[in-house]
């Protein structure tokens, strides 16, 4: 038993096991008991308490865990100080001064205790290459505008870098008019539909009228002001091995609801699950997906 996944929800973890069975590797899948994931089939599973996080590497070493992998989306669970048992009473101060600094303090602090134990953390895209797309246009057709509104994508992606806030924005023209939130990438997307005037730009709203997020990317708007679309990369210094940010056929799906004209995703930093499905429906809907290679010299690959 060499290699570990604790597997969070979403389609990534059962797409890592059918990788790992199909090379004749069979993982321990771990899971949080409060969230446990979508992997099915028989498996060897291991379920765990963050209260009870020390015991868990115990029992990984004592089963002869030499790699693991943290994939799928994970919510913090609520922490009940009475579980908390004797291995892992002294990683306490440590997890609580890391959940201070927020989800990428926290994660860093758990790769870090991980690795101190003598088990090496290895990412989702190094056990399935195929997650990471080669850069460039692989559907649909660039508007000439969106390569224009990329600094300023970039920079509203530094600002939340900053308050550890998201990893994805949706642009009109060259405008932020929403950013991702903790709820993630779908739920913004969904706000968009839905036209809730608190989902656009809180960092613009003193510079224009306000006006339901419907509004914005209205045909109208969309002549004015370019294409909407939604860009998504990893924020700067974001620990890639256990928190890189991934698409989907339901991004599409929701970006298409919200009129987008595509989606841009970082080369190398943004996995694509199921790449298949995501561009037939990027061609369903008319859509385009970029692969941005900034490279180097700032190119745009």
């Amino acid at each position: 038993m060499g290699l570990a996944l604790i597997a969070g929800q979403g389609g990534v973890p059962p797409h890592l096991v059918r990788v790992l069975l199909a090379r004749g590797e069979v993982p321990l899948l771990c899971e949080v008991e409060q969230f446990p994931s979508q992997v099915a089939g028989d498996l060897p599973r291991l379920g765990f308490r963050l209260e009870t996080f020390g015991s868990l590497l115990e029992s990984l070493r004592a089963r002869g865990v030499t790699r693991l992998c943290m994939a799928g989306a994970m919510r913090r669970p609520e922490v009940e100080p009475a579980r908390i048992d004797a291995a892992t009473a002294p990683l306490v101060p440590r997890l609580m001064a890391a959940m201070a600094k927020g989800d990428d303090g926290t994660l860093r602090e758990i790769v870090a205790i991980i690795e101190e134990a003598g088990i090496a953390v290895v990412g989702a895209a190094e056990i399935a290459p195929d997650l990471l797309p080669e850069a460039g246009v692989l559907a649909g057709a660039l508007h000439p505008e969106v390569r224009a509104a990329m600094p300023e994508a970039e920079a509203a992606l530094a600002e939340m870098a900053r308050a550890d806030s998201g990893q994805a924005v949706v642009l009109r023209g060259c405008r932020v008019i929403a950013r991702e939130d903790a709820r993630g990438t779908d739920a913004m997307l969904a706000d968009l539909v839905e036209g809730e005037d608190w989902t656009l730009d809180p960092f613009d709203l003193a510079d224009r009228a306000l006006g339901s997020a419907a509004d914005w990317l209205s045909a109208a708007d969309a002549q004015e002001e370019g294409p909407g679309f939604l860009y998504k990369a990893p924020k700067p210094g974001q620990e890639m091995r256990v928190d890189m940010p991934v698409i989907g056929p339901d991004t599409v799906a929701r970006a298409a609801a919200a009129g987008l004209a595509g989606i841009v995703i970082a080369a190398g930093g943004v996995m694509v699950l199921d790449r298949a499905a995501v561009i037939e429906a990027l061609g369903q809907a008319r859509m385009f997906l970029w692969v941005r290679d900034a490279g180097p010299s700032g190119g745009q690959g």
